[in-house]
């Protein structure tokens, strides 16, 4: 009787995990040119999200050349980033200094990534004159709309797999060769995976694989994180895209949420992963940790402390006022409400 409950839940859950989809590692034209769909859509994410930047920043009082500086060098320091923070979080795997740098074999990390841009940027932008939230606002929405479209890169590519699982959103394999470091044949697909594991993924279901060879884990498909991270990172951008069209708001509110939501959303996700540890947590759990704790106390200083530079109608906090030594752009101190135009 009860091997028989066990089947008929097992049918249940391969009915309701209808998240699938045949893998594509390549858009292929013809047998000597192909484009990775991770790389196509990074791009797209960083060339709509700058597009929305250039349209909303001048609200903030960013003058337009200012904010294509902060795009190209965000790019660079975010390729740097990305880089750097891998390798940090993941050395042990690389066996020589020429083997870090080769990006183009795979490993960056998206807050790496992040973090590049903001410390490549930050002291740029105060040399010119602006405040950090000033800059910072207008970038967390656009920010988190490219995340949200560099994720459908990894979702055809089936990148940032995470463990089994028999939850109705487990995604399941349809066919096609996984991102490394999985390997595929004959429509069984692996990977060796930190602490020894070993995970196996085909149209049957997902197992994990301890170092002794015992199943630690199985399920009709695995957590797709990455799918998971595009949701997040959509419903942030409609939650600041509400807060930006409100007026009068407090400068920094957009960036600290931006950094409390997306920590918080990070530090879930990665815990479905398999990857290298340090105390418990990922490099990415660590870093997304430090910034969601600042985020929140930031947030909750501010709501005990009364904004001293609040206008008294129309734009955001301190967007009408030009105190010495702080930029602003003249024309966009008292925008009309409609924020893209």
């Amino acid at each position: 009787m009860a091997a028989g409950a066990r089947l008929d839940c097992r049918a249940v859950l391969h009915t309701l995990a209808q998240i699938g989809w045949p893998v594509l590692d390549r858009f292929r034209f013809g047998d000597t040119f192909a484009v990775s769909p991770h790389g196509v859509f990074i791009a797209l994410g960083f060339l709509v999200g700058a597009w929305l930047l250039g349209r909303i920043a001048p609200r903030w009082g960013v003058a337009h050349d200012d904010v294509q500086g902060v795009v190209f060098w965000s790019l660079i320091g975010a390729i740097v980033g990305a880089r750097l923070f891998y390798v940090i979080g993941h050395l042990s795997d690389f066996d020589s200094v020429l083997g870090t740098l080769k990006i183009w074999g795979g490993g960056i990390s998206l807050l790496g990534g992040i973090a590049g841009a903001v410390i490549v940027n930050v002291p740029r932008v105060r040399r010119q004159g602006y405040r950090f939230f000033q800059v910072a606002d207008p970038v967390a929405p656009a920010l988190a709309l490219g995340i949200a479209i560099g994720r459908i890169g990894d979702l055809i590519i089936a990148d940032h797999l995470g463990r089994p699982t028999g939850w109705f959103l487990a995604w399941t394999y349809r066919g096609g060769t996984i991102a490394p470091p999985f390997s595929c044949r004959d429509g069984l697909c692996q990977a060796s995976l930190q602490g020894g594991h070993l995970e196996t993924i085909s149209r049957g279901g997902a197992r994990l694989l301890d170092g002794a060879g015992r199943v630690v884990a199985e399920g009709v498909g695995v957590h797709q994180t990455a799918l998971y991270d595009m949701v997040s990172a959509t419903a942030l951008f409609l939650l600041l895209f509400v807060v930006l069209m409100r007026t009068p708001r407090r400068e920094g509110i957009l960036t600290l949420t931006f950094g409390l939501w997306y920590g918080v959303s990070r530090l879930v996700e990665d815990s479905l992963r398999i990857d290298q540890r340090i105390f418990g947590l990922t490099g990415s759990q660590w870093t997304a940790l430090t910034v969601a704790t600042i985020c929140a106390v930031m947030l909750v200083w501010f709501a005990l402390r009364p904004d001293p530079d609040a206008p008294s109608g129309g734009g955001p906090a301190r967007s009408n006022e030009e105190p010495s030594g702080e930029r602003t752009v003249s024309g966009t101190a008292n925008p009309p409400a409609g924020v893209v135009s």
